[in-house]
C-alpha cells in the first residue's frame, strides 16, 4: 500500500492551489465528473447520499475560496461498475465508486494508459463476512440449497461481486461454475425480470437487489454470501492523472465522503430516507442494508480488505481477460490519511477498528449482536429489543393494538446477517426462537440441536406469545 505519489501531489495542491485543468474551458474553471451507482446502496457515501446532501459542492466551494477556481460537479449514475470503468478508460469520469471485483477490473484495465490509470483511495462500506452479495430464487421454488442449482440457469452480472460470490460458493459446494450451471450475463434489473418470468431459476447479485426482491415478495433467499466468510466491500477510485492535476478536488471529495459517513452514523434512518428518495428504492430496503448491524461504513483501507481483494484475482482470471497489475501501487491511502489529519482524526485508530461503527444499543447492556429492531408505521425512529423473541412479542402486541409494523429486522443467529424478520426462517428449541436468513442455515442449526424444530414467521409469532 503506497501513500507517497498522490499524497505529495495532494499536499502541493492544498498549499499552492495551482493545477492544470484537464477538461475545462477557462483556466480557473474545473470540472469533476463523478460516476456512482444509486441503487448499490453501500456506496451512498460516495454517491447518492453525498450528492443529495451537497457535501462535495460545499467542500469544493471551500477549496475555491483558497484557489480562486470555480468547481463544477457532473454526476453520472450507472447500474454497475463496468460502465464507470469504461468511462474512466475513455477519460470521461474522474472519480468513481464500485465493488471489489469491479475495482480490480478497473485497476487492471486502466494501468496501460497513464491518463486513465486509477488508484483506489478509500472504502465506502464493507461486510466482514460477505453478506452484501446473495443468491435468490422465486418464492415458490423447491430449491433450498445451492447444489440444487446444478443444470439450472442463473442470472448474474459477470465480473461483479454478485457473480464472484456465486462462483466461489458453487466451487465450495463441489460444483464447476463453468459447467454445472448456465450463467446468463445480465444487468441486475434484467435479471430480476428474468427471475420473475421464469427464464432463470436463480439470481446472484449485490446489494440492494436481493433484499429488494425479497421485500417485494418476488423472491426468497437461497444463499447468504456471509457463508463464504470472505470480506466484500465497495470503494472509490480516482484517475491518477486527474488527481495530480487537481489534488484539491480529491481532498474535497474525501472530506465530503467523510461528511457523508459521519451523517449515516449519526442519523441512519434519516439517511435511509434520503437515499430512498435518490435511488427509488423502498426506504425499508435501504435501512435493511444501511441501518445498524448492516454495512460497515468505514473509509479506511484495511489490510483485511486488501488481502481479500488480492484473493479475488484467480476468479477474475478464470472468467476472461485480466491483466496482472501491482495491487500495492493501486491502493493509495496517502490522501485519505491527509483528510483524516485535517479533521484531527486518528487514521491508525480507525484502520485498526474491526467492529461495525453503527450497531443497535439494547437496554441493560444486552448483546448488540442479538438485538432486533422494529420500525413502526408513522414513526421517525425505531424501537430496539434485546432478542429476536422479544421482537416477536412486540409484533404480536402491535398487531393486537392495530399498530402497523413498517419493517422488523433481526440478525441471523449463525452468521449475524441483518434481515427482515418476516422473511427469516425461524427455529425453536429449549433456548428460544432463532432467526436465519436461509433454509439451509436453519437446517444446519436443527442438525446440531436435537429437538429443534423449524417454523415459519406466523408460527414463530404464535410461539412467542
Amino acid at each position: 500500500m503506497k501513500r507517497t505519489a498522490l499524497l505529495s501531489a495532494l499536499l502541493l495542491g492544498l498549499v499552492t492551489g495551482c493545477s492544470l485543468d484537464s477538461g475545462s474551458g477557462a483556466a480557473n474553471e474545473v470540472t469533476v465528473v463523478v460516476g456512482y451507482q444509486s441503487k448499490t446502496i453501500n456506496t451512498v457515501t460516495a454517491g447518492t447520499l453525498l450528492r443529495a446532501q451537497g457535501y462535495l459542492e460545499k467542500r469544493l466551494a471551500e477549496a475555491g475560496s483558497r484557489t480562486g477556481n470555480k468547481y463544477t460537479v457532473q454526476w453520472q449514475d450507472y447500474d454497475t461498475g463496468a460502465p464507470i470503468t469504461a468511462q474512466m478508460l475513455a477519460e470521461k469520469i474522474d472519480i468513481g465508486s464500485m465493488g471489489d471485483y469491479p475495482l480490480l477490473i478497473n485497476g487492471s484495465k486502466t494501468q496501460a494508459n497513464e491518463k486513465a490509470r486509477t488508484e483506489l483511495v478509500s472504502i465506502t462500506g464493507y461486510n466482514a463476512k460477505g453478506a452484501l452479495n446473495m443468491v435468490v430464487v422465486p418464492p415458490n421454488s423447491p430449491i433450498t440449497t445451492l447444489p440444487e442449482l446444478k443444470d439450472k440457469k442463473v442470472s448474474a452480472s459477470v465480473g461483479s461481486a454478485g457473480h464472484g460470490t456465486l462462483v466461489r460458493a458453487l466451487h465450495n459446494d463441489g460444483l464447476d461454475p463453468a459447467k454445472d450451471v448456465e450463467v446468463l450475463n445480465q444487468q441486475p434489473q434484467v435479471g430480476a425480470s428474468a427471475l420473475e418470468s421464469g427464464q432463470v431459476q436463480a439470481l446472484s447479485q449485490f446489494v440492494a437487489w436481493p433484499g429488494l426482491l425479497v421485500f417485494q415478495k418476488k423472491a426468497k433467499l437461497l444463499y447468504d454470501g456471509a457463508e463464504l466468510n470472505v470480506p466484500t466491500f465497495h470503494g472509490v477510485v480516482v484517475r491518477r492523472d486527474y488527481a495530480k492535476q487537481h489534488p484539491e478536488v480529491l481532498d474535497a471529495f474525501l472530506q465530503a465522503q467523510l461528511d457523508a459517513t459521519d451523517f449515516i452514523h449519526e442519523k441512519s434512518l434519516e439517511a435511509a430516507r434520503i437515499v430512498a428518495e435518490g435511488s427509488g428504492l423502498p426506504q425499508e430496503v435501504v435501512y435493511l442494508y444501511n441501518g445498524p448491524g448492516g454495512t460497515s461504513f468505514d473509509t479506511t483501507l484495511k489490510p483485511s480488505l486488501i488481502e481479500a481483494f488480492t484473493s479475488d484475482v484467480p476468479y477474475l482470471k478464470s472468467i476472461g481477460d485480466f491483466a496482472d497489475f501491482n495491487i500495492d501501487e493501486f491502493v493509495q491511502d496517502g490522501p485519505l490519511r491527509q483528510a483524516h489529519t485535517t479533521r484531527a482524526k486518528n487514521y491508525e485508530t480507525e484502520l485498526a477498528a474491526t467492529a461495525n461503527p453503527l450497531v443497535l444499543h439494547p437496554a441493560d447492556g444486552a448483546d448488540p449482536g442479538r438485538a432486533a429492531e422494529i420500525w413502526f408505521d408513522g414513526k421517525d425512529s425505531t424501537q430496539v429489543y434485546p432478542t429476536p423473541q422479544e421482537l416477536l412479542r412486540a409484533v404480536n402486541a402491535a398487531n393486537a393494538a392495530g399498530q402497523k409494523v413498517r419493517a422488523a429486522y433481526v440478525a441471523d443467529a449463525e452468521l449475524g446477517t441483518r434481515w427482515f424478520a418476516d422473511h427469516a426462517w425461524w427455529v425453536r428449541d429449549s433456548a428460544g426462537l432463532h432467526p436465519f436468513t436461509t433454509s439451509a442455515g436453519a437446517s444446519r442449526y436443527i442438525f446440531t440441536h436435537p429437538g429443534a424444530t423449524s417454523l415459519d414467521y406466523t408460527q414463530a409469532l404464535a410461539a412467542a406469545s
